[in-house]
């Protein structure tokens, strides 16, 4: 399956805001987005124009769809199907996107983002209901239980991204015992319950796509 293999500090500059592609480094001081004002390949004498109506709706579906490191047919395809779905066609999205099991593996912590929360599924470490899934767009069912193969369950890596939990928590549609590094869907995730995208516009995406 194609992906964007480039520098992922790049998107974040692109979007102007941080997307939180990199883990703990977009914590830290080492974030560009807190030191170059400008997007990639902008010089300091660069001057931002006004957007068209089309530009601000493209900028809000590039910042989601790069926050779930999906390319453009992917991403799309998703839409489609959130569309077809009864109730709000971007609530729907955003839930669609959610039940990822790339996104639910970094949601419970395991990994420090979605990007290793792939590479962890697609080399195998991964179990859903207590058998391994290789692939990270894999969608999630209510009930369906995730968890760290026992092979895996001394991965530095997990171990260092499991600390967060004790700091944070996970969302309130899941539930998570990091002692069996092992949890549950319980719920479909809502709109208003994925706080870390509110500042997304899912209107305008819809917008974008109803042209």
């Amino acid at each position: 399956m194609a992906r964007y293999v480039g520098p992922q500090c790049r998107l974040c500059r692109t979007e102007n805001t941080k997307l939180f592609l990199k883990g703990e480094r977009c914590y830290s001081a080492k974030c560009p987005i807190a030191k170059k004002a400008n997007p990639p390949g902008k010089g300091l004498r660069f001057r931002a124009k006004k957007r068209s109506d089309y530009g601000i709706q493209l900028r809000e579906k590039q910042k989601l769809k790069r926050t779930f490191g999906m390319l453009e047919k992917q991403f799309k395809l998703t839409f489609k199907e959130a569309d077809r779905l009864q109730g709000k066609t971007g609530d729907n999205l955003i839930t669609l996107l959610e039940r990822r099991l790339d996104n639910t593996v970094y949601r419970m912590r395991f990994a420090s983002s979605r990007k290793q929360a792939r590479q962890l599924i697609s080399h195998g470490h991964i179990l859903v209901n207590g058998k391994r899934v290789t692939i990270g767009s894999y969608r999630l069912k209510l009930n369906d239980e995730i968890s760290v193969h026992s092979k895996s369950q001394k991965m530095v890596v997990i171990k260092e991204s499991l600390k967060e939990y004790t700091k944070s928590g996970v969302y309130p549609w899941m539930d998570l015992n990091p002692d069996e590094m092992k949890g549950k869907i319980n719920a479909f995730p809502q709109r208003s319950e994925v706080t870390d995208l509110l500042n997304v516009n899912v209107q305008l995406i819809v917008e974008l796509y109803s042209r």
